[in-house]
């Protein structure tokens, strides 16, 4: 597999989000930018270009009534 390339803050989203899901934590954009020490404002357009590139996959909430907003997942690669 090739290795992509990534900016210093998509490393820093990405290594957030993993962080978080290591410790079972569901990986909402306010912890992300508390992971990655940038605000969570600064890490809506990471979160897009790592969902791009198939890095991360955005889950909507699934329970009905219970919306918290958006989680981003990591991609397991094989």
């Amino acid at each position: 597999m090739q290795r992509m390339e990534l900016s210093e803050v998509e490393q820093r989203v990405y290594e957030a989000v993993t962080t978080l899901e290591a410790r079972g934590q569901v990986p909402y954009p306010d912890l992300i930018a508390e992971g990655s020490g940038l605000t969570e404002e600064q890490v809506h357009t990471p979160l897009h270009q790592l969902t791009e590139k198939g890095l991360l996959h955005r889950e909507d909430s699934p329970m009905a009534g219970l919306d918290f907003g958006p989680r981003f997942c990591a991609r397991q690669m094989a």
